[in-house]
């Protein structure tokens, strides 16, 4: 018998228009005076039901609201050959004017969704109560000389895209899909990496599985990533930041050094009120590995 995770809080599917796009949205419960909604950003590679596990560890009944970025889940690219990250913050801009357009509201972001999150609260502080960064660490800082060259890998991985060479890999079956998945988290529980496949990816006409991504993501930005934007951003952010870490760092794995913990905290210098946490026995996907332990330090934070 397939071993299958029983959520134990049921969401909804919304699509709303958003900048041409039909934006898929997960909601688990509803919306009331005393709810500050808490709204879920996932992170690169990822979907919004990945914050199931999470939410049914929660101890109250938020009402929690997580889009499908733009090319992954059930929300559509548009037919876009690049994506920028700037689209990530008006998505979100747009998101809030529709599901809490009068109120601000707590946000939560992992990975690609933490660095969305921390940019959002420099540019838009007034549209939050707080903030909490799950492993949101940012990129390696870039130089002036280093344009030329970035320029190049763009234009030459979009022809690759073009031919065809860029795409995802698709799986015979849904178990496929959940073993990969548990070989990149090796603390994926079966049951979860089953449940989890179910929403990652989808059986296409040919009966093959494909994860639900355009590979277009894994596109090189052609911009270089600026530090010192990203620091007098940081240094608008007006609401406490909550910033959570695995354990178990992956950036040493990631940047091989040049990007290091330790450069990372010493960005967070630049904000005004924030807290660093860390998580034993978790990785990147913590929200997978110890959801109870997360949603109960994402909880007291809220509340303080």
């Amino acid at each position: 018998m397939l071993q299958m995770y029983q959520p134990q809080r049921i969401s909804r599917s919304d699509f709303v228009p958003i900048r041409n796009l039909q934006y898929h949205v997960q909601v688990w419960g509803e919306p009331a005076p005393d709810k500050t909604p808490l709204v879920l950003l996932h992170g690169w590679m990822d979907v919004a039901a990945s914050f199931q596990f999470m939410v049914d560890a929660l101890s109250h009944q938020h009402y929690v609201i997580a889009p499908d970025w733009r090319g992954y889940g059930q929300t559509t690219s548009g037919g876009v050959d690049s994506f920028w990250f700037s689209d990530y913050l008006a998505d979100l801009d747009f998101l809030l004017d529709h599901y809490a357009p009068d109120t601000p509201v707590n946000l939560v972001g992992h990975s690609m969704g933490g660095n969305v999150a921390m940019l959002y609260a420099g540019v838009r502080p007034e549209r939050l109560g707080r903030l909490v960064n799950l492993e949101g660490f940012g990129m390696p800082a870039t130089t002036p000389d280093e344009a030329p060259g970035r320029y190049i890998k763009w234009m030459d991985e979009l022809k690759k895209l073009h031919r065809g060479e860029m795409a995802l890999k698709a799986y015979d079956t849904a178990a496929g899909v959940a073993r990969r998945l548990m070989k990149t988290n090796p603390r994926l529980g079966r049951d979860k990496a089953n449940w989890l496949a179910q929403h990652w990816a989808h059986e296409n006409a040919q009966g093959q599985w494909q994860i639900l991504g355009d590979p277009a993501h894994k596109i090189s930005n052609a911009q270089l990533y600026r530090v010192d934007e990203l620091l007098a951003i940081y240094q608008c952010i007006s609401v406490p930041v909550l910033s959570v870490e695995a354990l178990d760092s992956s950036l040493d794995i990631w940047w091989k050094g040049r990007f290091t913990l330790a450069q990372y905290h010493e960005r967070l210098k630049s904000v005004a009120q924030v807290e660093i946490v860390q998580i034993s026995d978790a990785g990147h996907m913590m929200h997978h590995d110890q959801p109870q332990v997360l949603a109960r330090l994402i909880e007291q934070f809220l509340n303080r």
